[in-house]
């Protein structure tokens, strides 16, 4: 028997230990969840209350059946920003770390895991890829809530030390979740910091560079501001996150907060342009902004953030490359261009294959959801762009779900985290490669 498991185990591929991984922590995280100690009244959390909240903070998503601040206590708390930490970083990550504290040997296979879990191109440097990624991410969210700290204090005494480092890691990993709301005011998030420019900066800045990419930090790191030096997925992330919040910060201030004053109209203008990628705080009522506002908004939460890092959703890779394949075709060129590099047809064919994962999980949730609950189709794509895209923005309707729709929220957290390529390669890694071919006849697209 011994083994048999000892071959199982040598059979499972990366992706499957990414799966399996981040599967594991939501089951123990929940488990603990349920403790009474977790909570503020010292009763049990039902299960699948415990398991909602466990998955949405794994897979940093930040939507909850209970808000964070009042039904959770200091230990639950606790519990759900070390899940945070681990699935922002990844499990993976997580794990590779506590073996090289101990002074143990990364073996091969290990490396290659490490090397799926945080797309790195090569195996070669992954451990010592791995040791960066985990001093600047510990740098980071010191520096956020070194930061943040006097506002907090200000606001709310010694307790503000515990806000702070809570809402730079949440930030950081682009988790949206937030201890803010009250008995009077639940489900707060940053709403009453929409005119605090140092809130707003800080939590946009952690935001945008936990969402851009491990990859892309050693780039900068290692090259500066020599942007020609950097590697061609740098130049496309750094030009697309920039496309990505300039736009539609300029939509949002002329349409959604064009009646408020000029401060709180910029700052909630590209705050609400950078939380939808995949952080999921919010500093305005989302209800009130305009439908086309709220579509633009669910838009980017499918875009997401950027390969190996702590964002969700398609990421702004598969975005760009669509875009430059599309334009190819417009041009009549046989492959997409972009920064003097040609596109390789793989990668065209992968983020074609992900955008119709995304648009088909996106909808067909929303749409089982509406039914279910006999809500508006427009909420429901919102809630389901947002859980797919591991942001964590609501309109409101997540605490009165039924048991069916957290589940399909659930479902759909955990494959925007894990990533539908991912769940398709651990599901089809036995499957023996067909080198014939089919005879080939054209057909009319467009």
């Amino acid at each position: 028997m011994a083994d048999l498991l000892h071959n199982q185990k040598k059979r499972l591929t990366s992706f499957q230990i990414i799966i399996l991984g981040f599967a594991g922590v939501i089951l123990v995280g929940a488990l603990l969840l349920m403790l009474p100690i977790s909570s503020k009244s010292g009763t049990v959390t039902p299960l699948n209350e415990a398991l909602f909240t466990s998955t949405s903070a794994v897979c940093v998503t930040g939507l909850v059946v209970q808000d964070t601040a009042t039904y959770w206590s200091v230990f639950g708390q606790v519990i759900i920003l070390l899940m945070i930490q681990v699935g922002g970083l990844g499990v993976i990550t997580v794990a590779a770390s506590f073996a090289l504290l101990s002074g143990r040997k990364i073996s091969l296979m290990q490396r290659s895991t490490m090397q799926e879990a945080i797309s790195a191109p090569k195996l070669g440097g992954i451990v010592r890829l791995t040791g960066f990624v985990l001093k600047a991410t510990f740098l980071f969210e010191l520096i956020g809530a070194v930061a943040m700290m006097p506002v907090f204090i200000r606001d709310f005494g010694l307790k503000g030390i515990w806000m702070a480092f809570f809402h730079s890691i949440s930030a950081f990993c682009n988790a949206g979740f937030d201890i803010m709301g009250t008995a009077d005011a639940k489900y707060s998030s940053l709403t009453a910091y929409i005119a605090n420019p140092v809130i707003n900066i800080t939590v946009m800045l952690l935001i945008v560079i936990g969402g851009i990419g491990f990859l892309t930090w050693e780039d900068v790191y290692t090259n500066k501001l020599r942007f020609k030096q950097y590697r061609m997925q740098s130049k496309v992330i750094l030009t697309t996150t920039a496309f990505l919040i300039l736009l539609p910060a300029l939509f949002f201030f002329f349409v959604d907060f064009a009646e408020l004053p000029t401060k709180e109209r910029v700052l909630g203008s590209f705050f609400q342009s950078v939380t939808p990628r995949t952080a999921g705080f919010n500093t305005a009522d989302l209800t009130l902004m305009t439908g086309a506002g709220r579509a633009l908004m669910i838009v980017l939460m499918l875009i997401g953030g950027s390969p190996g890092s702590t964002a969700g959703g398609m990421k702004t890779t598969t975005f760009s490359v669509l875009l430059a394949n599309a334009l190819a075709s417009f041009r009549r060129k046989e492959n997409p261009e972009v920064f003097g590099r040609r596109i390789e047809n793989g990668a065209v064919k992968n983020a074609a294959t992900i955008l119709m994962m995304y648009i088909t999980l996106f909808f067909s949730g929303a749409v089982i959801i509406s039914v279910t609950e006999g809500l508006p189709m427009s909420t429901c794509l919102f809630e389901t762009a947002s859980a797919v895209g591991t942001v964590g923005l609501t309109l409101g309707i997540t605490p009165e779900l039924g048991i069916l729709s957290q589940c399909i929220l659930m479902v759909l957290m955990f494959l925007g985290r894990v990533g539908g390529l991912t769940l398709i390669y651990a599901a089809l890694s036995r499957t023996r490669k067909n080198l014939s071919k089919l005879p080939q006849e054209k057909i009319t697209v467009g």
